[in-house]
């Protein structure tokens, strides 16, 4: 989808953003605590419990930033929470956290919310209960410079807060409700962390994942063999196909990560499947290499091996359009106001700001905490505070 455009101008002062930092250095306790708190919840995706207490928690804070506040509920995943404040700019924004981690159920039992050298650690401390909790205190220091009702406080004709529960398993039940918040948005920030560096994300690959499943004919692997058409042989022969797509667009990579297949060492297999990973730079690279994904499976060479194709998911990349590089200008000007050098980078790692900017709307990523070992299971996620 074509971006749209946007022109930024923002004009703040030394004093306002000397009294943005000044709420928010007096606040660092207290956001510690909140830290604390909701990294010692387990929420991985598959842990509706633990995700919904954490939304019940992000529904008391937005209602108390004056939000109308609705909970898209859902049977097995966690509810996703929203949040819309109405202010007096004449832009419309979206926010975008998620409350679900990578992380099993018991994770913090054994390894709970710890500071070490400086260093905030906990399973989900960057990725993202630190971004979560950036975004809601950015509020609160707009709302304590401005005082009053919203409408006196947020720069913003509406903005909207979307807390959502499975972004780490692709958004399945999430990304219809941000899709509805982005239409007619201007622009989207999202609160995954800062790079290692320090860097923000302007860019992000695309990703895809696909399921081939191989068809041929079972037969006795001693008696008869040459009844039988193997799915397993024919799997590894697209393998190395689909391996060999890797360079043949700049940034693509195509990657087999599981193969399941057969039933028994005996038994010509009748059955495999493959688990396929695709991530590309561009959206036109994208749709270029899945249409050769599926020329794959489309061919055999095995012959009477058939291979039907499923796409489990699809997040287009999130380019840096016109629109997303003024954001970056805007957020590299007011840091060096502030007082520290910022730059902008491109990951290979998707996110919601997939989702946005592939409905073309201009999106800045990485807002978070300066992190690092997002799903790492020895530390379980590290963050530190960004320098200014």
């Amino acid at each position: 989808m074509p971006s749209r455009s946007i022109t930024l101008t923002l004009m703040v002062t030394d004093e306002q953003l000397a009294g943005l930092r000044a709420y928010l250095q007096a606040s660092l306790s207290d956001y510690l605590a909140d830290l604390e708190r909701l990294v010692n919840i387990d929420c991985g995706s598959y842990t509706k419990a633990g995700v919904d207490e954490v939304g019940r928690w992000v529904v008391g804070q937005l209602r108390e930033l004056g939000a109308e506040v609705t909970v898209e509920a859902h049977e097995t995943l966690g509810d996703t929470v929203v949040g819309v404040l109405e202010g007096s700019g004449s832009r419309q924004a979206l926010v975008i956290g998620h409350m679900d981690t990578v992380f099993a159920e018991g994770t913090v039992a054994d390894r709970p919310f710890a500071i070490e050298d400086g260093r905030a650690l906990g399973p989900g401390v960057d990725d993202m209960k630190g971004g979560l909790l950036t975004g809601l205190y950015a509020l609160r220091a707009l709302r304590a410079m401005g005082g009053g009702p919203v409408a006196d406080w947020l720069p913003f004709a509406r903005l909207t807060f979307v807390a959502n529960s499975d972004e780490e398993i692709g958004s399945p039940s999430s990304m219809p409700i941000i899709q509805r918040a982005a239409d007619g948005a201007d622009l989207a920030l999202v609160l995954e962390s800062a790079r290692a560096n320090g860097d923000i994300v302007s860019a992000r690959k695309g990703n895809a994942d696909f399921r081939l499943n191989l068809t041929g004919r079972a037969a006795h692997a001693g008696v008869e063999p040459e009844k039988g058409r193997s799915a397993t042989v024919e799997a590894a022969h697209k393998t190395l196909a689909l391996a060999a797509l890797n360079g043949r667009w700049p940034g693509v990579t195509v990657n087999v990560g599981v193969i399941r297949g057969g039933t028994r060492p005996n038994i010509v297999a009748e059955s495999c499947s493959l688990e396929v990973d695709l991530r590309a730079a561009t959206a036109a690279d994208m749709e270029a290499a899945e249409a050769a994904i599926r020329e794959i499976a489309e061919t055999s060479t095995v012959p009477d091996v058939s291979c039907a194709v499923e796409r489990a998911h699809r997040w287009w990349p999130m380019e840096k359009t016109p629109g997303t590089a003024a954001l970056v200008e805007l957020a590299i000007g007011l840091a060096a106001q502030i007082g520290f050098a910022l730059r902008d980078a491109a990951t290979g790692g998707a996110s919601d700001a997939n989702t946005t900017s592939g409905m073309g709307v201009a999106t800045l990523d990485g807002l978070g905490p300066v992190g690092g070992a997002d799903h790492a299971a020895s530390r379980a996620g590290r963050t530190t505070a960004r320098a200014g």
